[in-house]
């Protein structure tokens, strides 16, 4: 156990975790020359293809010093804040950090928030500083932040470069010199955390977990705490560039276990895995359930793949332990679900994986929160969407849900984050410097205006500096009102949205300007209308593609060509009212980009 070494790499988005990861493999001779890849552990199409990782990543490399032999374990994570959960589990499985910083970016907001999720949990953190090939580096300046921000050493950062290799052998040496090998009890009952699981079509759900106490073989029978289930470990193994089966691993291992499992539901992230004969008193603590920040409907286009759907999104949740989802029907799309996300970018990469792993084509309403609807007669009702609001007459008033906003960010950018916070109704309750030049702030603010696109333009205010967490504190009521999109006068529900009196007339406006660019044209008028209640409050009409029914008519009388076109009028309003207008899942993504 002692030879044993868990680490994961931590760092904001973009600051090179996994080509870092690629150059310890390459070290360690973990991966073959025929599997070269660049990020070799992002093999997701849609991770490669956007340069992000979604996933964690786990894979065991031999490593030998001064004639020790060492397995190191190493789980590569994700930098964007809407996967912070899959940081925080990747976390729980380790003892040791790798704090990767950039050299020409400096320290950014998700730099710190894994930093303290990483503390909170006492790993040995290891501080980075990557990219120093570039010309742009600046070593000293980020340095001092580093030491402000760690209180170490300024000879203990290791200068690196995850593209050219310099540097790595150096963090291979600190990580066998200053990651505690695991603690544990090889002898005492098995204790194992499952920090993670993959379905696979023909051997049911892989699920990897890391061994607390305790010592787990093949063919053990093995038990789930929190669901209760008892299974036979049919294959035990590591995780190298492929899958590794071995006889028995023990504390401090990292590994895989497959039993045949077929339901998704009964693998919980999360999880401890004991023995049946012999259990453990309780189970691992320190793990929580993720709150969803937004919620949208996802629907089928075609009605009869409901089950399909449902399938689908089961699978979808064992590899990613955020998405939350329950039932729900529309009037205009019929039967889906109500999914919990924890931010935008989440949304999108789930609606991705839907198309691109289980070949769904789906429709996504417009994301929002919940809220509580007050009656004349003081009953209390809680809406997730706006069909399921009641008429305005029957309202006395609706309560929405406040949060406790901290924004962390340079000082530079305090007057632009003040702005952005009070436009979307945030009130500055207080205001403390870190250090020189960083400052947090605290706002109160609706949880419905953080939904949008608030976290975008807060990182694009900030230049990506700034951090930002939340809190929910209480319900307040609010003036909402529920804004309408008719198309030729019929409503479209899944565009319906409940919105702050003072901002729907904007909003309207923008919509309709918006899906006038993307409904295609039809063979009829289409009359775009935003209302409230029965009040319009904008339109736009999208032209009708017509035929030139008078190219035939050279010279003589105009009533001649008059005659034509009230012909062609008649037709058109006739086509009107038995036509339909399909709405694009474009036009239902694109009110999420309304800028």
């Amino acid at each position: 156990m002692k030879n044993i070494r868990n680490f994961c790499i931590i760092a904001h988005i973009d600051h090179g975790k996994s080509t870092l990861a690629d150059r310890l493999l390459d070290m360690t001779g973990s991966i073959e020359d025929r599997d070269k890849q660049d990020q070799v552990l992002d093999n997701m199409e849609l991770e490669r293809e956007r340069g992000i990782t979604i996933k964690s990543h786990a894979i065991q490399m031999d490593y030998e010093q001064d004639g020790k032999k060492y397995v190191l374990n190493l789980i590569d994570t994700p930098g964007h804040v809407d996967f912070s959960y899959e940081v925080s589990r990747s976390i729980a499985a380790c003892e040791g950090a790798l704090l990767i910083i950039d050299a020409t970016q400096g320290i950014q907001a998700q730099t710190i928030s894994n930093l303290y999720l990483a503390i909170d949990n006492d790993l040995e953190i290891i501080p980075v500083l990557n990219k120093m090939d570039l010309e742009a580096a600046m070593p000293e300046e980020v340095k001092d932040q580093i030491v402000d921000l760690l209180g170490c050493d300024r000879e203990d950062i290791i200068e690196a470069s995850g593209k050219t290799g310099y540097g790595v052998d150096r963090i291979l040496e600190q990580i066998v010199l200053k990651v505690p090998p695991p603690k544990g009890d090889p002898d005492a009952p098995l204790e194992a955390l499952i920090f993670d699981s993959v379905y696979n079509s023909y051997r049911g759900i892989v699920a990897y977990f890391r061994i607390m106490n305790g010592t787990i073989g093949k063919g053990d029978f093995v038990k789930f705490v929190a669901t209760g289930k008892k299974y036979n470990a049919d294959e035990i193994g590591v995780l190298k560039m492929k899958m590794e089966p071995h006889k028995s691993l023990s504390a401090g291992d990292v590994g895989y276990i497959i039993s045949g499992i077929k339901t998704s539901k009964e693998v919980k992230v999360g999880d401890t895995i004991t023995q049946v004969d012999n259990p453990c008193k309780s189970a691992i603590d320190g793990f929580e359930n993720v709150k969803p920040m937004v919620f949208a409907g996802i629907y089928p286009v075609d009605a009869d793949d409901y089950e399909d759907l449902r399938a689908s999104i089961e699978r979808l949740q064992l590899n990613d332990a955020s998405l939350t989802f329950e039932p729900e029907s529309s009037a205009a799309l019929g039967f889906g679900f109500r999914c919990g996300f924890l931010g935008l970018l989440h949304m999108e990469i789930i609606q991705e994986r839907l198309d691109r792993e289980f070949d769904m084509d789906v429709i996504t309403t417009v994301p929002n929160v919940s809220f509580k609807v007050v009656s004349n007669k003081g009953d209390i009702v809680e809406v997730h969407n706006p069909s399921g609001m009641p008429d305005q007459k029957y309202i006395d008033h609706i309560e929405e849900p406040y949060i406790h906003a901290q924004i962390i960010s340079k000082s530079e950018y305090v007057g632009a984050i003040m702005n952005l916070c009070i436009d979307k109704r945030g009130i500055l309750k207080n205001q403390v410097y870190i250090g020189t030049d960083r400052v947090e702030i605290s706002f109160e603010m609706p949880l419905s205006e953080i939904v949008f696109d608030f976290y975008d333009k807060l990182k694009s205010i900030s230049k990506g500096y700034a951090s930002f967490d939340y809190y929910q504190t209480e319900f307040k009521p609010a003036k909402l009102i529920k804004l309408d999109i008719l198309l030729n006068g019929e409503t479209v529900d899944a565009l319906s949205c409940l919105i702050h009196f003072d901002n729907a007339y904007s909003f309207g406006r923008r919509m309709c300007e918006k899906l006038k660019e993307l409904i295609p044209r039809q063979q009829f008028d289409i009359a775009i209308q935003a209302a409230i209640g029965a009040k319009v409050i904008a339109r736009e009409t999208v032209k009708a593609v017509r035929k030139d029914v008078t190219a035939k008519c050279y010279g003589g009388d105009i009533t001649r060509k008059r005659k034509l076109l009230e012909k062609q009028k008649k037709g058109k309003k006739r086509m009107r009212q038995v036509g339909n207008v399909e709405v694009p899942q474009s036009a239902f993504l694109a009110v999420l980009k309304l800028d």
